[in-house]
């Protein structure tokens, strides 16, 4: 690997002497995610291709703490850590075969049991980051109290790579519960919301909600419980509803990690919607609520309105993200992600200087100024 590393910071050295711009590419399975736009020979960038640089540099079970380098399989490093009985609590989506240990930093995506066990900079504890200089910064370690100060490995997480390329990454796992329950009930979308907001105020194992629509009915609510059996008995009793046997109740929800599920096929443009948990229904189209209702699926159609979308999502304390546009001429002219506070971009501009003070690395993806 002393090989693989060295021919990537080559590269970087040579798009630095030459300012070329720099995208960072793993197994490809979220390129559709963020400002992105195509890449033609002509134009003289530099593709930094990370995915041969893998591998589970460390791994302590009884620490809880796996060490990976930003090619690993997404895939293998959960296959390692399962037949340890571990797993990474944030669930993180694949979006394809090709998913690495780097891009699922680097998005800051999460699944349906985000809602229970935190995001993904909740579990980054180190990361070694390649600089627009081609040097290796190593940030943090592989323990939990051992930062003083600015937590730049955790910053890492969701940065898009604007700041340079992961090479290697340090994450905190957990446990995998000791069971599992599924249970899926009738409500409308205000019913859901109400019952979620009960639950949040009681002590019950709940790790996954998702409301649906559903042709024909008002909608389904599915809830995962996660724990000790009594207390997963006692949940039930308490939520009632059908329970959901395990097989199908796994391919649920991994339907709506992975996006195969119906609500998200790629014919119309889907927004994302992060929202204070108790924000009633909005009301703007088709909607499927995750994570207790702190976050909404939106089908906006072809011609969604970005500036009302955002403005709705803005007025309830929250932000909207075009997630994937249906054509790539339905992004807003400021891009997908919502705008930043003036003080949050400020900081990142701030951070974008110090590490990547010619713009090399991934422009525009996060932040098209940046």
């Amino acid at each position: 690997m002393e090989f693989v590393l060295s021919e990537l910071c080559d590269q970087v050295m040579t798009a630095h002497a030459g300012h070329k711009p720099v995208f960072i590419t793993g197994g490809g399975s979220k390129a559709f995610y963020g400002n992105h736009r195509p890449l033609r020979p002509q134009d003289g960038h530099c593709l930094l291709d990370v995915s041969a640089y893998h591998g589970i540099v460390n791994y302590q079970p009884s620490e809880l703490v796996v060490t990976a380098r930003a090619g690993t399989p997404l895939k293998d490093l959960e296959a390692a850590l399962a037949e340890r009985g571990q797993m990474l609590a944030f669930e993180p989506p694949h979006y394809g075969r090709g998913a690495t240990v780097g891009g699922c930093v680097a998005t800051g995506l999460s699944g349906p049991r985000r809602m229970a066990a935190g995001a993904v900079r909740d579990f980054v504890l180190g990361a070694r980051l390649l600089d627009a200089q081609g040097r290796v910064l190593g940030f943090g370690g592989e323990v939990m109290k051992n930062v003083a100060g600015y937590d730049v490995s955790r910053l890492l997480a969701g940065s898009q790579g604007i700041f340079g390329a992961i090479l290697e990454v340090s994450l905190k796992v957990v446990p995998r519960p000791m069971e599992e329950s599924t249970l899926c009930l009738e409500a409308d979308e205000a019913q859901a919301l109400a019952w979620f907001a009960r639950w949040r105020g009681e002590p019950m194992p709940i790790s996954a909600t998702a409301w649906l629509p559903v042709p024909g009915l008002p909608g389904q609510l599915w809830v995962r419980l996660s724990g000790a059996p009594p207390a997963i008995a006692s949940a039930r009793a308490r939520i009632g509803g059908e329970t959901v046997d395990a097989g199908r109740a796994a391919d649920h929800w991994a339907s709506l990690r992975e996006q195969t599920y119906p609500f998200f096929d790629r014919g119309h443009g889907l927004w994302r919607l992060a929202l204070p948990p108790a924000t009633p229904p909005l009301g703007l189209g088709p909607t499927l609520i995750e994570w207790g209702g702190g976050q909404r699926w939106l089908c906006a159609g072809a011609n969604g309105d970005a500036a009302a979308l955002r403005a709705a999502a803005r007025a309830r304390g929250g932000h909207a993200t075009l997630f994937r546009p249906a054509r790539q001429e339905d992004v807003p002219a400021d891009g997908v992600f919502h705008p930043l506070e003036p003080g949050v971009a400020q900081l990142t501009r701030r951070l974008k200087q110090e590490f990547d003070p010619l713009g090399l690395f991934n422009p525009g993806r996060l932040i098209l100024e940046l």
